[in-house]
């Protein structure tokens, strides 16, 4: 054991007595034993009023141009995940655009799973800049805020599950709730987004979202005493590792541990390796593959949404999974350098025809 899991340890400890203190509002967690619940088969598709703009087409698997969002509906999607910034320089994932949004996926059926970011932009593991708006605010007001912002957006947007922050492995809210330097300050806001979605609505399911597996029983032990639902993971190859076999065993171990269902909150995988516009793609290796079991191509991609999916569906502590980047096309021509870095990991090829892979949501 390292010096520094050595410390961490005691940090651990302290900090017990304090967590008691922080989280005196919350009830007694009501999701310690693993229910039953309907299959998350979600996609997310945050982009598509962007994408919108340029007046894209979609075609079905039969070649018959159709809103995007009656094809996923068609093929089993049950879920959509969208991201929310708080003030972003643009219009796009802003609360207005995601409550727009929510609404028009919410008459057509679909749950809403919103991923609140709690960021003027990205936030994941290597950032989470707190809002321009935001950032003269002491920890104690700083909690306030994100109590009162969390409260507005789900008032409005009334999901079916919710995310305290995105990918949030290194704390949130940077430089005040970084895990490694003030873990009070990050128990402090967690708890603060907890309590507001919890007073919001006892029914509403909460997500703490962890990037990866490595490492996730440690990150989850941390947050083992706050009152939320649901384990997430992303799980990319490129990032996480090769191995499903590796990642089913710590979901499952996950999911002993602290007695709570486990959901992939992120995954994609590509269905070639070549480029549809200028902007270079984030997967563009063999070396990033799974191989030989996965090549990149509509059946490689099909084939690993298939056994990810049996996978979770062999559980019974497993929900399901959310894949991410569904809508990504090169929508903004083959000339754009600040396009898509994800078209070839879309759900749609090069001429915006629904892949394969559709079809394992409905299977």
């Amino acid at each position: 054991m390292s010096n520094e899991l050595k410390n961490w340890k005691v940090v651990l400890g302290a900090l017990l007595f304090v967590l008691v203190v922080i989280l005196s509002c919350s009830q007694e967690n009501t999701s310690s034993d693993i229910t039953q619940r309907n299959e998350i088969l979600a996609v997310d598709i945050s982009s598509i009023p962007e994408i919108r703009e340029s007046n894209d087409t979609f075609f079905d698997s039969q070649g018959s141009s159709e809103s995007i969002l009656t094809i996923l509906k068609d093929k089993g999607v049950n879920t959509i995940r969208l991201r929310l910034w708080v003030e972003p320089i643009t219009s796009h994932s802003s609360l207005d655009e995601v409550a727009s949004f929510s609404s028009e996926l919410q008459s057509l059926g679909f749950d809403i799973w919103l991923s609140i970011h709690y960021s003027d932009t990205w936030a994941d593991p290597g950032q989470q800049i707190i809002p321009a708006t935001w950032q003269d605010q002491s920890l104690d007001e700083l909690t306030l805020t994100v109590y009162n912002y969390t409260q507005e957006v789900l008032t409005r947007i009334q999901p079916t599950y919710v995310q305290i922050g995105n990918e949030i492995n290194n704390g949130l809210l940077h430089p005040i709730g970084v895990i490694d330097e003030n873990p009070n300050g990050f128990f402090e806001l967690l708890n603060s987004g907890i309590r507001a979605a919890k007073d919001y609505s006892e029914d509403i399911q909460i997500i703490l979202h962890y990037a990866g597996h490595t490492g996730s029983d440690f990150f989850f032990e941390m947050v083992s005493a706050f009152d939320y639902d649901i384990i997430g993971l992303s799980f990319y190859p490129i990032w996480h590792g090769k191995s499903l076999m590796e990642l089913e065993q710590t979901m499952i171990d996950l999911s002993i541990e602290f007695s709570k269902p486990v959901v992939i909150a992120e995954t994609a995988y590509p269905f070639t390796l070549d480029w549809n516009d200028q902007t270079h793609n984030i997967v563009g290796l063999q070396s990033q593959l799974i191989l030989p079991d996965y090549p990149a191509s509509p059946e490689g991609q099909k084939l690993f949404i298939r056994d990810l999916r049996n996978m979770v569906n062999s559980n019974e502590s497993m929900l399901g999974f959310c894949y991410w980047g569904a809508e990504l096309v090169a929508w903004k021509g083959f000339d754009s350098l600040d396009a898509s870095p994800w078209e070839n990991q879309a759900l749609f090829d090069f001429n915006n025809h629904a892949l394969p892979v559709l079809n394992e949501f409905s299977n």
